[in-house]
């Protein structure tokens, strides 16, 4: 539904809890439905997460909620090892797509990983998300030539460098 965004009220991006988890399986269980017929089974589920894997991942990782008064409405994960922040989990319910989200969503992120001390940052995403490499593509992320297995699908690696922290706290 597009028009969402001719009425969004303003979002706020926060960090979420364990008392979250049913809204971040409801978005990304909506988020990614259209594609499951494209997904093997265990994709999908890697993907979708459950009850004890979006407890995992709350425990492993930094959780993003973009919310829209008191619902949620986006999510993303993030981690960080040595200089390389990385992505995980991206969604976006679908009659939210195309009104900023997912731009609010990756921005954020991205401060987090620059706080974090990342100098880059890399996530990965299965040949089905065409719209989702165009999104990052145009976000700044380049493929990195780096293609692996996810449970039977090519999973592909983009890259992008993140702007350097001034002594001031602001990026260069």
């Amino acid at each position: 539904m597009k028009s969402a965004a001719k009425f969004m009220p303003p979002l706020r991006i926060r960090k979420a809890g364990t008392k979250d988890a049913s809204a971040i399986l409801a978005c990304l269980a909506a988020a990614f439905e259209e594609y499951r017929d494209s997904y093997s089974a265990e994709a999908f589920a890697d993907t979708v997460l459950d009850s004890e894997t979006v407890q995992r991942r709350l425990s492993e990782m930094c959780v993003l909620l973009a919310m829209a008064q008191e619902r949620v409405v986006g999510t993303i994960s993030w981690s960080v090892d040595g200089a390389e922040g990385h992505l995980r989990g991206m969604a976006v319910f679908p009659d939210w797509r195309g009104t900023g989200v997912a731009s609010a969503l990756l921005r954020a992120a991205e401060q987090e990983l620059l706080r974090s001390g990342s100098s880059y940052v890399t996530l990965d995403t299965t040949e089905p998300l065409t719209r989702a490499m165009q999104f990052y593509e145009s976000h700044g992320y380049a493929p990195s030539g780096r293609i692996s297995d996810f449970f039977g699908m090519r999973l592909h690696e983009y890259r992008k460098a993140l702007p350097r922290l001034t002594s001031r706290g602001g990026s260069e």
